[in-house]
């Protein structure tokens, strides 16, 4: 009878480390398949266990790009976000945006700027906000997405 208990639950303890390395290797194959297919991920990128959400490679023709909420129209934070969108808008379309609003169909952080998505959201705000910072300090604007991946990918 000890026997059969000890056979058992040595059976039911592979078993479930079987299930759980294929549902391991199911989650990633998603992952793979829903990333941007447009994004070639720089090195830092590549190292993370996180989806990087969508963004633009290349920075977009100005023009091609919609027109951001004016920053008059909010105070504080907010409006010195809203300022750095319209001041910075193709770095902007070159970053991802780690709140993950890709899944709701924005192409990048510039996104977040064309309607009032950034007024509710600090990881869109702090984002842009870094962005001007860095591209102050004279930081290209890969450089600048690959600061951005390395500190949002902590989280």
């Amino acid at each position: 009878m000890q026997y059969n208990l000890r056979a058992a639950t040595i059976f039911s303890l592979f078993l479930c480390l079987v299930l759980s390395g294929a549902a391991c290797r199911q989650g990633t194959a998603e992952q793979t398949a829903h990333n941007h297919q447009a994004q070639q991920p720089s090195p830092a990128a590549t190292a993370l266990a996180r989806r990087v959400p969508a963004y633009f490679k290349e920075p977009p023709d100005v023009k091609s790009l919609p027109a951001t909420l004016p920053p008059e129209r909010f105070d504080g934070k907010i409006r010195q976000a809203y300022a750095v969108a319209k001041e910075i808008p193709q770095t902007l379309a070159q970053l991802p945006c780690f709140c993950y609003c890709d899944t709701i169909g924005h192409k990048s952080l510039h996104s977040c700027y064309e309607d009032d998505h950034s007024t509710g959201c600090t990881v869109c705000m702090d984002s842009a906000l870094i962005a001007s910072q860095l591209k102050k300090q004279g930081l290209s604007d890969t450089d600048i997405r690959d600061k951005l991946i390395a500190k949002y990918s902590s989280y």
